[in-house]
């Protein structure tokens, strides 16, 4: 009993600050998506550059140089996009 009461006092607190802040509502909701579309497209891009490897063994280096920057810069873009979903919250 005193689980589901600590359970409920917890709950009230957490929809008190939605209610102040509608944007901490969808601010994880936002992030999960976020870090589910970054990964889906280092995926992709990872999986194009094994193929191109497969195809062209003596241009792995060439191809691993040219995937590395768009890799590099996905992953900042998602970094900077949880960076504000985090602000939403706290903001």
């Amino acid at each position: 009993m005193l689980t589901l009461r600590k359970t409920i006092l917890g709950i009230i607190g957490v929809s008190s600050v939605f209610a102040a802040n509608p944007g901490a509502a969808l601010a994880p909701l936002g992030a999960g998506i976020i870090v589910i579309g970054a990964a889906v497209g280092i995926g992709m891009f990872a999986s194009a550059a094994a193929n191109a490897i497969a195809r062209q063994p003596e241009a792995a280096k060439d191809i691993s140089g040219a995937v590395n920057l768009p890799l590099f810069l996905l992953e900042g873009v998602a970094i900077i996009a949880l960076v504000v979903c985090i602000l939403a919250v706290v903001g």
